[in-house]
């Protein structure tokens, strides 16, 4: 094994998923073999670096057939550098929060390579630099002064092969105590320190010298199992599936050991196992995540005892003459409804838990609208929610009524969890959820704990839409079990005549191809067979053809949408040349996270709910500025707020020229572009197709193959998800145990 220092230039490529990483270093002695720069190239399964950043790598030199002489690293330690680049770049990287890259410059050219002696020791000489402002000292000494627990945490973590940015993050978490948190059991980063996830606490345990059947290897193998089916929306994992599913994750054979592990998981009660049924029908020993298991339980007993509560809403339904009484709302509220509906309204006021699905133009919105009118009527309360923030946004614009989405609803906050439960329920006669496909078990056990027994239940959503991105399928799972009056709309109101957005969406629903031949003034469809082909005809689109056909913004209006993230017209890809195309002017600030440049001017997804920020997962918005000082970024959200971002927060950023399918859920757009290619084969389903259809208002562009439009409408093979809530509401003695005896 060798060994190479230096100094990271830039990162060629890097793969959030494995860590796989191609990067240009710049050795701390000149080689020979170097690229005219004096870089040479090092690649290899590496936590995630920053450029400046001053590393050692051991490894060994190889000769690739394509890209010539590369160092293939194993293993990585960042150190202190001792240069005056170094310097900068370790100062301004993010360590301490005040000071940029401009700030370190600064510092570093008065103080030189004594700088951080001098911070250490004389912390006061820094008023001796005229260029910076008596309060940003002030600052940087207090901030200073307290990194010293800080950067020792540092060292010791970096000596295993940890990004700074990274252990910046586990610091903020375990503070003081770091280093002792990680040498006890490393693996605890997995499931205490958002963004590790268990493939790097692994890799900082083998690091460490811990052996790959260690029994904290294996609790940790576990847990790591049923969290990735957990992210694929399985409950539980059969035992031997999980047995099986767990070796494989740790590329290890499956031992007497891990069995014994298994044992002992249950015992402590860290894992929990029950009988449930499979989709074919099959009895197996399930496997749950403790939270998974209470949640499906409770869930279950939760809905039976909400559906057979006394009701005052159905009370008062059942003394008026209903025909009489829905002819004078209709008329005073201006909504005609179809008999289909009507019966949806009164099977919402006389039911305690009801359903309203169907696909797009069939009437929800304006059944919905009654259901609210009629409620108004006979003076009783309700409240509305959606599980994103843009969903609430459409469905308070749709009913012109205050909607907000579950978790402000239920006043959750990252510190007290949800505020409204059992012993502080919602005050409201029927609480509405609009969009409940992509609602999780766990959220919706949330839910339904702040619910009086007397409040309705009135779960609105298209159930032939994807899954929710979480655990379970709540809708499905109640739609299926009976215990709820379902309404299926499915008389088409809304669809002009030149329009195919509609028609089209349920054609595809129906295993029908959709109208493809261009005769219609919304549904568009370009062919290419050809993944790079269809990609650079997705950015031609976007940039020239649609603005200049339609007078669209392609950064405002026009949302890509792709099935995967992966390949050369994937998500990924796709982002890249977008970027490139919309917003490609190298002289706005830029600044370069996870492999990825960051531009003043890119369009950003938010990837999860931040309450302390009011943004939420899917909320859609621009860079507006960065700033180098302070290391924060601020985004203008498409409702006009500005949020900032301090660079450890980025990650909570994506960039959203495309996104995916599954992230599109919930949200219109004036113009979707839909990529679809045999090479998507693996995510070619019909209710994929379907949902990302059913996201334009106004304009459909699908771009690529004929043939992988028809292979996804064919393939109505929806993937079965391990969930017994179907069962346990079918059996009312499926469950024992009292549900006010609440774990968490």
């Amino acid at each position: 094994m060798e060994r190479l220092s230096g100094t990271i230039e830039r990162i060629t490529f890097y793969n959030p998923d494995n860590g796989y990483t191609v990067l240009k270093l710049l050795p701390d002695q000149r080689r020979l073999d170097a690229a005219r720069d004096g870089t040479v190239a090092v690649v290899g399964m590496l936590p995630e670096l920053s450029v400046g950043e001053t590393v050692e790598f051991t490894g060994q030199w190889v000769e690739n057939k394509t890209y010539g002489k590369q160092f293939e690293a194993e293993r990585v330690t960042t150190v202190t550098p001792t240069s005056i680049q170094g310097l900068i770049n370790y100062l301004g990287s993010g360590l301490v929060k005040g000071i940029g890259p401009v700030t370190a410059e600064r510092i570093v050219n008065h103080f030189g390579l004594r700088t951080l002696e001098i911070l250490d020791r004389e912390p006061d000489r820094l008023y001796e630099i005229p260029a910076i402002k008596p309060r940003l000292i002030e600052r940087l000494i207090d901030t200073w002064s307290k990194t010293q627990a800080a950067r020792n945490a540092m060292i010791f973590l970096q000596g295993y092969g940890v990004s700074s940015r990274l252990a910046t993050k586990i610091y903020n978490h375990y503070g003081d105590e770091t280093i002792q948190k990680v040498q006890s059991d490393p693996y605890t980063l997995a499931d205490d320190v958002y963004g590790v996830g268990f493939v790097k606490a692994d890799a900082i345990a083998q690091n460490m010298g811990v052996a790959p059947d260690a029994p904290s290897r294996l609790r940790a193998g576990l847990r790591y199992a049923l969290n990735q089916v957990a992210n694929e929306g399985h409950v539980f994992l059969p035992r031997e599936e999980l047995l099986r599913t767990t070796a494989e994750l740790l590329k290890i054979e499956r031992t007497e050991s891990l069995e014994q592990v298994l044992g002992q998981q249950l015992l402590k009660n860290e894992l929990v196992a029950d009988r449930a049924i499979t989709g074919d029908g099959e009895q197996v020993e399930a496997i749950y995540l403790p939270v998974f298991y209470h949640c499906e339980t409770r869930v279950a007993q939760r809905l039976r005892r909400l559906e057979s509560a006394p009701s005052p809403i159905r009370n008062e339904v059942k003394s008026l003459h209903w025909d009489e009484f829905l002819g004078k709302l209709s008329r005073k509220s201006r909504l005609e409804l179809s008999a289909q509906q009507q019966e949806a309204v009164r099977a919402s006021l006389t039911n305690k838990i009801s359903v309203l699905t169907g696909g797009p133009g069939t009437g929800k919105t304006t059944t919905l609208r009654m259901v609210i009118e009629a409620l108004d009527e006979l003076g009783f309360s309700f409240a509305l929610a959606s599980p994103t923030g843009r969903a609430a946004k459409r469905l308070s614009e749709s009913t012109g009524r205050l909607a907000s989405t579950i978790h402000r609803l239920l006043g959750y906050s990252p510190v007290e969890g949800y505020l409204k439960d059992q012993d502080d329920p919602l005050d409201a006669d029927m609480v509405i959820v609009d969009e409940t496909s992509m609602v999780d078990l766990v959220l919706f056990h949330h839910l339904l704990k702040a619910l009086k027994p007397e409040t309705h239940l009135l779960l609105v959503g298209d159930v032939n839409q994807l899954p929710s991105v979480g655990a379970g399928n709540v809708l499905r799972d109640i739609i299926d079990s009976g215990i709820a009056h379902v309404t299926r709309l499915e008389t088409i109101f809304r669809q002009g005549k030149d329009s195919h957005i509609v028609v089209n969406a349920h054609r595809v629903n129906m295993g029908e191809l959709p109208f493809m031949d261009n005769n219609s003034t919304d549904f568009f469809f370009f062919g290419a067979d050809d993944p790079a082909k269809a990609a650079e005809l997705v950015v031609d689109i976007v940039q020239n053809r649609l603005p200049a056909k339609f007078g669209v913004d392609p950064l405002a209006d026009v949302q890509v949408i792709a099935p995967m993230y992966r390949g050369a017209c994937g998500v990924d890809a796709l982002n890249d040349l977008l970027q490139k195309a919309l917003n490609g002017n190298r002289r706005r600030a830029e600044r370069q996270f996870g492999g990825r440049i960051y531009r003043a001017g890119d369009k950003v997804m938010q990837t999860r709910n931040n309450y302390d920020k009011d943004v939420f997962n899917g909320d859609i918005g621009r860079i507006h500025g960065i700033n180098f000082d302070e290391n924060t970024v601020q985004v203008m959200m498409d409702d006009g707020m500005l949020v900032e971002y301090d660079w450890s927060e980025m990650d909570q950023l994506r960039h959203a020229f495309c996104i995916s399918t599954h992230r599109s859920q919930g949200s219109e757009y004036p113009v979707v572009v839909i990529p679809i290619l045999t090479q998507h084969y693996m995510m070619l389903q019909r209710n994929l197709l379907y949902t990302a259809i059913t996201r334009a208002k106004k304009i459909a562009v699908l771009v690529g193959s004929r043939r992988a439009v028809a292979m996804a409408v064919k393939n109505n093979k929806v993937a079965e998800r391990y969930s017994n809530l179907r069962v346990r509401l079918r059996n009312p003695h499926f469950d024992e145990g009292d549900i006010d005896d609440e774990p968490f």
